[in-house]
């Protein structure tokens, strides 16, 4: 985080994003069949007339195209190759190169690095941590999440903006559903065969995970991880 100089009152005790700390410099090129063009559109008829005014004439942009499923790479190993600015969304993405020579975009969770390995799939061949995407039956209680499903195999829909996660606080008997509480505090009963990405404890608050806190410069404050 970066604290601006308060000149003048707009700027006053405003804190933004320090870029340069979070994105990879000099980030390899996007594979083009990850980008698709998006075409203001907004505001015209089917001859391009002005029907409403005021409306369209955003900055020329491409959408990258985010695995939400990631059910086509099951047990294949993929590695981070960077951290990147996303202008159609408020979270940083990741660009991961997996070992069958593909390339995929996926919200990058806090905690996730250049480098780093993520897998998703099921059974215990997949370890809990930051990234990795499994069922929901996998993952123990007081685990924070993101990138939550709701019908299987329909990609997650839930928690994918920035600075959001879910809790897993129960699993009902049978393991048919999971007890997952949203950050409004609603709990949800979910199917057990869906499936959510990791996150890092330490990026959740002190009163929701014995991790938080520190703003994720501090340790977790305890000799031993209190969660997987």
């Amino acid at each position: 985080m970066k604290k601006i100089k308060p000149l003048a009152n707009s700027s006053r005790n405003t804190i933004l994003i320090d870029y340069r700390e979070k994105l990879t410099p000099n980030p390899q090129k996007t594979p083009r069949q990850l980008l698709e063009l998006i075409k203001p559109q907004s505001g015209r008829n089917n001859q391009g007339k002005i029907t409403t005014r005021h409306q369209g004439g955003k900055h020329k942009r491409f959408y990258r195209i985010i695995d939400f499923k990631r059910y086509e790479k099951d047990n294949i190993e993929g590695k981070v190759k960077s951290v990147e600015y996303d202008p159609n969304r408020n979270c940083f993405i990741s660009l991961i190169s997996y070992q069958d020579g593909s390339f995929t975009f996926i919200i990058a969770p806090e905690g996730l690095k250049v480098n780093d390995k993520i897998t998703s799939g099921e059974g215990e061949n997949v370890p809990l941590r930051v990234g990795n995407n499994l069922p929901l039956r996998h993952i123990p209680v007081n685990t924070p999440i993101h990138n939550l499903e709701l019908k299987p195999k329909k990609g997650g829909q839930l928690m994918r903006g920035a600075g959001t996660y879910a809790e897993i606080i129960g699993k009902e008997e049978g393991n048919k559903y999971v007890l997952v509480k949203l950050m409004s505090k609603e709990v949800r009963k979910v199917l057990a065969t869906c499936r959510a990405t990791i996150v890092r404890g330490s990026a959740m608050n002190p009163c929701d995970h014995p991790h938080g806190g520190g703003e994720q410069k501090a340790g977790i404050g305890h000799p031993s991880p209190l969660s997987p």
